[in-house]
């Protein structure tokens, strides 16, 4: 049978049969929050990064992300205040104040808290800012070459994607001096030597900018200006960029005629879907962020969620109980005793590199964190109790994790509150379901800590004649009881009726061992005796 191997590691071969060394790039444009559809390419890129250097130890291989924050605000968002930033609209993010007022720039508003969330999944590129770059005249070189070559590019532009230019085109956009905008300039003519153009806006000033800082390459031709100046030789992105007549297409043909380079091996990946809304977009306002995220689950689980699928599938995400699943199925795969190596491989590239996280299930915790009701002492006891024995720091940050996802996800039916007395509900208890409550009460006192198996296998060997709780049972009834008629899910339905008042409640062998034994004895019993 052929071994199942892992995307990221085709990718990364892919890319050795070309290149002894290998430059991976990412970037993403600081527009507005940045969400978990974005994550999908920054994951891919760690992803191939790291087969990069599992494959080829030797060779050089460098991790780019680049913020594209010299773009334009191309219009005021629906998360912006009309007033406020319809007059920057036009303007480069990166000289845009900031909507809080905590950050040096727009740009930065945004970007700052993704960078730290990057961090927190163990992903750490070296960070370059567009701005910074074209400030320190990197790119002036490459801006004199595109100036000269105007017309092929435009020529490539039109026979690659059907783009008509007119006659004011041009692949360089200068920031006009009067009203700070970038996308309303017109370049009349460039000095190369001096490295300025003279240029004409429709406020109606006329200047002239540098190159070094003083505008920008248009879009269609910066992607493959960073290919050739950096050497980036794997790219992933969206799949716009990859249609028919798209960046990627153009971009081929331009760092080929006109930059002498080759284009980088892209990685396609299609649109994180967020449940029934649609692909993710900051401009539309459907999106989660990656910190709001980070906040709910653990940053492994969310790598997961990139890692497990090939990127030209499309992923849909839902923060309720498929998240909830979604964590399960991680941490079930991540305790796996005998996994493949194509298993190994997804929990070897789902981990937060440099991020230690609790052992302590996700659902597990959603469960003790009720119990407790949100009290850390309370907490870290049960998980000490149920064999957890962790820092007390991690057992908090998944408990705040949890009790983020119950106030902003979790559906009505996953949230419980133990009651403080005994639920007028255990009123309808049969005489069965009491005899059972009372017997369970008492096989509870001869365990001293029962684990989660020790209450599962209790409450199904009431259907056995011979074991001591259906002996005990059939004390209490004052008859035999027929066990082919007893049906355990009964059972399961006086448990939580005598604590929740409902009946049904979470996984019953993690929610019972939450509490002291003591406690659940009582309940038990004066429930079993309960009468309104």
């Amino acid at each position: 049978m052929t071994e199942i191997r892992h995307w990221a590691d085709v990718i990364a071969e892919d890319a050795l049969n070309l290149h002894k060394n290998n430059i991976i790039a990412t970037g993403i444009t600081p527009s507005g929050h940045i969400h978990i559809g974005n994550m999908r390419e920054v994951v891919t890129a760690d992803a191939v990064y790291k087969a990069l250097l599992k494959q080829a130890p030797d060779s050089e291989t460098k991790f780019y992300y680049i913020a594209d924050n010299y773009d334009p605000l191309r219009k005021v968002y629906p998360f912006l205040e009309e007033s406020e930033y319809k007059e920057h609209v036009g303007k480069p993010l990166s000289e845009i104040p900031c909507p809080c007022g905590e950050h040096s720039s727009y740009s930065d508003h945004f970007l700052d808290p993704f960078l730290k969330s990057m961090n927190e999944l163990g992903i750490h590129p070296e960070v370059l800012k567009i701005d910074e770059l074209y400030k320190s005249g990197f790119f002036k070189d490459i801006i004199v070459l595109s100036l000269q070559k105007r017309d092929k590019i435009a020529q490539i532009l039109h026979e690659a994607s059907g783009r008509e230019t007119d006659e004011s085109w041009s692949p360089f956009n200068p920031v006009c001096e009067k009203c700070g905008k970038i996308n309303s300039t017109i370049v009349n003519s460039f000095n190369a030597d001096e490295y300025t153009v003279d240029y004409s806006c429709k406020c109606g000033y006329c200047g002239v900018a540098s190159m070094i800082g003083g505008g920008k390459l248009t879009w269609r031709v910066e992607w493959p200006a960073k290919w050739a100046l950096l050497g980036v030789t794997i790219e992933p992105f969206g799949k716009d960029h990859a249609a028919s007549g798209g960046s990627y297409d153009t971009g081929i043909r331009i760092v080929r005629e006109i930059f002498g380079k080759e284009p980088p091996i892209p990685v396609n990946y299609e649109w994180i879907m967020l449940g029934n809304k649609g692909a993710m977009s900051s401009s539309t306002g459907v999106v989660i962020s990656i910190k709001d995220m980070l906040e709910v689950i653990p940053p492994e689980a969310l790598r997961y969620l990139i890692i497990r699928t090939k990127p030209e599938k499309h992923i849909r995400f839902d923060p309720s109980v498929p998240l909830l699943n979604l964590v399960d199925e991680y941490e079930r795969l991540r305790d796996k005793e005998d996994l493949t190596e194509y298993e190994k491989r997804i929990i070897d590239l789902s981990k937060s590199e440099g991020v230690e996280q609790s052992i302590i299930p996700f659902k597990q915790m959603v469960t003790i964190y009720q119990v407790a009701r949100g009290d850390i002492d309370r907490i870290e006891k049960i998980a000490n109790r149920s064999g957890f024995n962790e820092s007390r720091k991690l057992t908090e940050n998944l408990a705040e994790n949890v009790k983020n996802w119950l106030e902003r996800y979790a559906p009505p039916f996953a949230k419980f509150g133990v009651s403080d007395t005994i639920p007028v509900q255990a009123a309808s208890l049969t005489d069965c379901q009491r005899a059972f409550l009372k017997s369970f009460a008492d096989e509870l006192l001869k365990h001293e800590e029962p684990s989660a198996e020790d209450v599962q296998k209790l409450i199904y060997e009431t259907k056995d004649e011979n074991s001591s709780i259906h002996k005990t049972m059939v004390e209490y009834f004052g008859k035999p009881i027929n066990a082919s008629a007893i049906n355990p899910k009964d059972f399961f339905i006086a448990i939580y009726i005598s604590l929740l008042g409902t009946p049904s409640g979470p996984k019953a062998g993690w929610f019972l061992t939450s509490f002291d034994v003591d406690f659940l004895v009582e309940r038990f019993r004066e429930a079993a005796e309960y009468k309104p």
